[in-house]
């Protein structure tokens, strides 16, 4: 009887090793130790910078960065298997203008969260993550960085001033234009950017010339697509002015489609420019992926009788997209971009 006991206790123990031993590891491999930051001031080569280094005690990718869902004005790094060591300060503040403050905290046994509370959403901010060696030489240990930059600035030249420049916001009235996948009408969005570009221009001293400044047709209610956009021509042909620049969000089938995209007709040398600089501005500013230009017969860019160029801003079909569209920051992002396209096209063609 004893024999056939201890026959048991060996199977269970046998049995009990091979279940620990096919148990996830839980082996913690390395520790978040130390953090410092520095702080780049503006110049006028380079906007204003913040670096953040995080100190561990060993390489390692094994870390995700994602930004909250219920709070999009944060950045999260999870550390997996790890431990915090011992940070001077698991909060730290910084001025508010490229992040409000970070924090650290073990969330669970093997997870260290950093949290970085941005003052606008993360999605819409300038960032870069990426990892450094260890240098001895430096006494700095493996870290990860996380570069926060300021947006361009926008300078003015005296190319704008005294320019006459018609905007034509999309749409408008009873044709919303394309609609988003949380109902974002485009007419809403051309007109939101269209008036931020008219109040940057004025202030470059520039003369603008809006087709429609509230929701509304420009040939009247329920006109057909012809003589609509005709209408929009004829502002610029009833009107003196340099260029003409039509503003859009693009749509698709497919809600991963993406970017930035302007669309001229070559009527003229200027048309091709135009298209250019503005395609670079709305991409340096609104940082969305570059589609290029591309030529086009659309009717507003070949019927007018001045270099002309019709811009889409972004894709309101893309979920991403049509949240930051939705944005009043952004939206002056890509009015900005559309101002510094402008300003860089008259400052090319008086060479």
């Amino acid at each position: 009887m004893k024999k056939k006991i201890i026959l048991m206790c060996l199977c269970l123990l046998t049995l009990l090793t091979q279940v620990v031993c096919a148990a996830p590891s839980m082996q913690v491999k390395y520790k978040v130790n130390s953090f410092s930051y520095t702080v780049a001031e503006k110049t006028d080569k380079q906007p204003k910078a913040l670096r953040l280094e995080i100190g561990l005690s060993n390489a390692t990718n094994d870390f995700t960065a994602n930004i909250d869902p219920s709070n999009p004005a944060d950045l999260i790094i999870d550390f997996k298997q790890s431990r915090l060591g011992k940070i001077k300060q698991p909060v730290v503040s910084f001025d508010g203008e490229l992040a409000k403050s970070i924090e650290f905290a073990q969330v669970d046994k093997t997870t260290t969260r950093v949290t970085l509370h941005l003052p606008k959403d993360a999605s819409t901010a300038n960032y870069k993550i990426y990892t450094l060696p260890k240098d001895n030489k430096m006494k700095k240990p493996f870290r990860l960085v996380i570069d926060l930059f300021d947006r361009p600035s926008f300078s003015f030249t005296e190319g704008l001033k005294g320019k006459t420049i018609i905007i034509d916001p999309g749409h408008g009235g009873s044709d919303p234009g394309a609609i988003g996948p949380n109902r974002l009408c485009e007419k809403e969005v051309t007109l939101g950017v269209s008036l931020k570009v008219e109040d940057i221009l004025k202030s470059a001293g520039a003369n603008v010339i809006m087709t429609r400044t509230d929701d509304r047709d420009v040939y009247g209610p329920n006109a057909s697509d012809r003589d609509e956009l005709q209408a929009r021509v004829n502002v610029g042909r009833d009107n003196p002015a340099d260029v003409f620049v039509s503003i859009h969000a693009n749509s698709f089938t497919s809600p991963s489609a993406r970017g930035t995209a302007t669309y001229f007709y070559e009527k003229s040398p200027y048309d091709r420019m135009l298209a250019q600089s503005l395609q670079d501005g709305l991409v340096e500013f609104g940082g969305l992926s570059d589609r290029g230009i591309q030529a086009a017969n659309f009717y507003v860019v070949k019927r007018s009788n001045i270099p002309a160029a019709l811009v889409e801003l972004a894709f309101i079909s893309n979920p991403r997209e049509e949240s930051l569209l939705s944005s009043s920051d952004f939206q002056l992002s890509l009015a900005e971009g559309i101002c510094k396209g402008l300003s860089d096209f008259f400052s090319q063609a008086s060479k």
